[in-house]
């Protein structure tokens, strides 16, 4: 099974869900299951095409093998997970789903954008101010960038003040950890993304919704644009590399 062996630590459960009552027990380990493998897809543990065995899953979270296939079957519902044979692995994204994926992105966070220029508080401006701020510590940091850029991003789905697109959003970045390399990695492209953070954050502040979804739309074009350029360039790279 693919991927570093991280330091879990099992979310805490309610103590009256370990009181004997039946089924409870287990509702609460398929939950804390569900979670910890989703984290692991998410922050690169499990990485597209990773093979995941249930027995393996279970000794390392620490739970009975019975809420992790519960959990398997939920990811594989969820499309984060293919069927090789009687095996799962981690889904990948063809080029079809990915460009799927950031138009429903796209649409979805621009009005994100525009909804938190109308309803941001101020201190949710701070907020992301701060962590624009902060994150030019880590520019030269790929993953550690890609880690806050999701927290960036989820900051201003909050402050849209919007609770159903909140959860859509939160079904898009899920799906986005199926994409084996982030776009920061990409030479120049982290001082960039934090000039185009920079300019959300500003429309955002001075409450001109027009501006703040057009932002949004650019980064994120960018961004995509970002990918595909990088994807032809490694894709460039493997076929030379075979023809030696």
């Amino acid at each position: 099974m693919g991927g570093r062996q991280p330091a879990f630590c099992r979310s805490n459960c309610p103590a009256r869900l370990h009181s004997g009552a039946p089924g409870a027990k287990s509702s609460c380990d398929m939950k804390d299951a569900y979670s910890l493998i989703l984290s692991a897809i998410d922050d690169g543990t499990y990485r597209p095409g990773d093979r995941l065995v249930e027995s393996e899953l279970a000794e390392r979270f620490g739970v009975s093998r019975t809420p992790v296939r519960e959990a398997l079957q939920r990811l594989e519902t969820q499309s984060m997970l293919t069927r090789d044979g009687r095996s799962l692995i981690v889904a990948t994204l063809d080029h079809n789903q990915l460009a799927e994926l950031y138009t429903v992105r796209t649409e979805l966070e621009a009005l994100a954008a525009r909804l938190a220029a109308r309803h941001a508080t101020r201190e949710e401006v701070l907020v992301l101010g701060r962590m624009v701020q902060e994150d030019h510590a880590i520019v030269d940091d790929p993953q550690a960038l890609s880690r806050a850029n999701r927290r960036f991003h989820h900051q201003i789905h909050l402050a849209s003040h919007n609770r159903y697109l909140v959860q859509q959003l939160d079904i898009v970045h899920r799906t986005m950890a199926l994409m084996a390399r982030t776009s920061l990695a990409a030479e120049g492209r982290g001082h960039k993304s934090l000039a185009e953070h920079q300019e959300i954050v500003d429309a955002i502040a001075s409450g001109d919704a027009a501006a703040a979804e057009a932002a949004l739309r650019n980064h994120i074009s960018t961004a995509y644009q970002t990918r595909l350029l990088e994807s032809a360039r490694v894709w460039a790279s493997t076929i030379e590399q075979g023809q030696r």
